[in-house]
């Protein structure tokens, strides 16, 4: 058979991690010992994992942020930075995105306001969801902006 032809179809189509996967399979021993459905299976994820990794980098490259390796899961709750745990954790479920929310994070400086804000944005991202980090000069900027041109 020839593969060739089927590869540049797959790339037409604009399933590249598909092509790839299907090339890494053709090369291993122990995928070729599959039967049909498990082998299309794994083309299959390979291409769905792709397409969410591009747009997770997509969304996260669109919310500008600041500190871009913030995540939830780091965060320090050292008492002096006086985070509510309780309050971080039902952050992190994104559910105020869902339901068109904002966050307005306050605090003394280098208590890692930032920090926060950038790993609740990123953790938004990772769940497919939209987000974009601002700094309220900024904000009130773009809103005084926007309300002049009437949009």
């Amino acid at each position: 058979m020839l593969t060739e032809p089927t590869i540049e179809k797959l790339k037409t189509l604009h399933l590249y991690a598909m092509a790839d996967a299907w090339n890494t399979q053709k090369s291993d021993a122990r995928v070729l010992e599959l039967d049909f459905d498990a082998r299309f299976a794994m083309l299959v994820d390979a291409e769905h994992l792709a397409r969410d990794n591009k747009k997770i980098a997509r969304l996260l490259r669109e919310a500008k942020l600041r500190l871009a390796s913030a995540s939830v899961e780091d965060i320090d709750f050292a008492p002096k930075r006086e985070i509510d745990k309780s309050m971080m954790r039902q952050l992190a479920t994104c559910t105020w995105v869902r339901e068109h929310l904002n966050v307005v994070i306050t605090g003394a400086t280098g208590v890692g306001k930032t920090y926060v804000a950038c790993s609740l944005a990123q953790k938004a991202c990772r769940l497919g969801l939209r987000a974009h980090y601002r700094r309220v000069p900024r904000l009130l900027e773009e809103l005084a902006l926007s309300h002049a041109d009437g949009t």
